[in-house]
C-alpha cells in the first residue's frame, strides 16, 4: 500500500510538540513563570487546582502585549527572544524557542488576558485545543494573565500517566522554588486549592531567600563560598559539616540565573567536603554558575532543565575546590564572621 507525506496540521504538529515540552502541571507552570520573569515582572502570582490538572493561573505585572504579539505568540516557533542562529550561543533569557504557550494550548482550553500600556484596552484571547475561540478587549492592569483549564483533556492517554493531586502538586512547588531561588529579588505567590504554599516577598539576597521558604533555622546553617578561575565563576552557599543530615536535601544549581540540574556537579560539590561528612550525609546546596554564553549549551532538552557545558570537568573541578576552600576557611577561622543564626551572605 503506497503512503503519501502529508504536512501535519497545525493541531496535530502542536500535540506532538506539546509532548515533549508538557509532560505535567509542573512543565506547564515552569513555562508558564519563565514567560513572566522574561517580561521583567517583578511579581509573579501563580494558582492551582487539583495539582494544576484542573487549572492553572500565572498572573504578572510584566511588560504585557500588544494584540498582535497576543496572537502570534500562539503560533509555534513565535518568539521575540532569538532572531538568528548566533543568538543561541548566548541566550539572556528562561524561554527562546517559542513553544511554549502554542503547545500547551494544543492541550487544555486556555485564555490570555494581556495589555502593554498602549492603547485604552487590553487584549483577551480563548483557546481551546489550540484553536482561537474568541477574541475581545479587556480592561486590565500592564502584564498577562494565562489561565490553564482541563489539561490533557484531549489527550486522554497522557492524561492517565499524570500522579496524584499532592504529587502533581509538589513538583509544582518544586518549579515554583527553584524559579525564585534564581529571581530572589521577585515576589512569589502560589496557592493549590486556595490553600497558601509560598508567600515570598522581594529578598536581597539568596540567604534571605532561602529562610522564606525553609525558616531561618536552616538559612543559618548555610556558609558563603565563590571562587573564579579562568572566566567561570561560582559563588553560592553550603551546608555546615555539623549542620548536614542523612536522606533527602536540597540542592539546587543555577547557570547564568537558569535552573538546571546535574547529579555530577552536585558529586563534584560532595568532593569538595572531603572527610568532613560521613558517608550518607546530604548537605544542602545553592550553586550560581556565571559561564561565558558560548561556553554553555542550554538548547540541549526540550523542558530546558538540562544543560551541556563545553568544558565539563573545568565546572566540576572549579565546584570542588570553592566547596574546599569554603570548608577550610570555615574550620580555621577562631572565631566566625557569621555568629550561629544569623544569615550567611553571598
Amino acid at each position: 500500500m503506497s503512503r503519501t507525506i502529508r504536512i501535519l496540521p497545525d493541531t496535530v504538529a502542536n500535540q506532538i510538540a506539546a509532548g515533549e515540552a508538557v509532560e505535567r502541571p509542573a512543565s506547564a507552570v515552569k513555562e508558564l513563570t519563565e514567560n513572566a520573569l522574561d517580561a521583567n515582572a517583578s511579581r509573579v502570582e501563580l494558582a492551582i487546582e487539583r495539582g494544576g490538572k484542573r487549572r492553572i493561573r500565572v498572573s504578572d505585572n510584566g511588560i504585557g502585549m500588544g494584540r498582535e504579539d497576543a496572537l502570534l505568540c500562539l503560533d509555534r516557533h513565535a518568539t521575540s527572544k532569538i532572531q538568528v542562529t548566533e543568538d543561541l550561543t548566548d541566550v539572556p533569557t528562561f524561554g527562546f524557542r517559542g513553544e511554549a504557550i502554542p503547545s500547551i494550548a494544543a492541550v487544555s482550553r486556555m485564555s490570555i488576558e494581556t495589555w502593554d500600556g498602549r492603547g485604552e484596552v487590553g487584549t483577551r484571547v480563548n483557546v481551546n485545543a489550540g484553536g482561537i475561540s474568541e477574541m475581545s478587549d479587556v480592561a486590565r492592569r500592564r502584564g498577562t494573565t494565562v489561565e490553564v483549564r482541563n489539561l490533557f483533556y484531549n489527550a486522554p492517554v497522557r492524561a492517565r500517566f499524570l500522579k496524584s493531586v499532592s504529587a502533581e502538586t509538589r513538583a509544582v512547588n518544586e518549579i515554583v522554588t527553584a524559579l525564585s531561588l534564581a529571581n530572589p529579588s521577585v515576589s512569589f505567590v502560589l496557592t493549590s486549592d486556595d490553600r497558601m504554599l509560598l508567600d515570598l516577598s522581594p529578598a536581597e539576597e539568596p540567604a534571605v531567600r532561602i529562610a522564606q521558604i525553609w525558616g531561618r533555622e536552616h538559612a543559618s546553617t548555610l556558609i558563603p563560598m565563590s571562587r573564579d578561575e579562568d572566566g567561570l565563576t561560582v559563588a553560592g552557599l553550603i551546608q555546615r559539616p555539623d549542620a548536614a543530615r542523612p536522606g533527602f536535601r536540597r540542592s539546587h544549581l543555577f547557570v547564568n540565573g537558569r535552573p538546571f540540574r546535574s547529579p555530577a556537579l552536585v558529586r563534584a560539590a560532595e568532593r569538595g567536603y572531603r572527610t568532613t561528612i560521613p558517608q550518607g550525609v546530604r548537605p544542602w546546596l545553592f550553586l550560581y554558575l556565571q559561564v561565558p554564553g558560548d561556553q554553555v549549551d542550554v538548547n540541549v532538552h526540550p523542558a530546558k532543565s538540562e544543560v551541556r557545558f563545553r568544558e565539563q570537568n573545568c565546572i566540576e573541578g572549579l565546584i570542588e575546590n570553592a566547596v574546599r576552600s569554603a570548608l577550610d576557611g570555615e574550620a580555621s577561622a577562631a572565631t566566625f564572621d557569621q555568629p550561629r543564626g544569623e544569615l550567611p551572605s553571598v
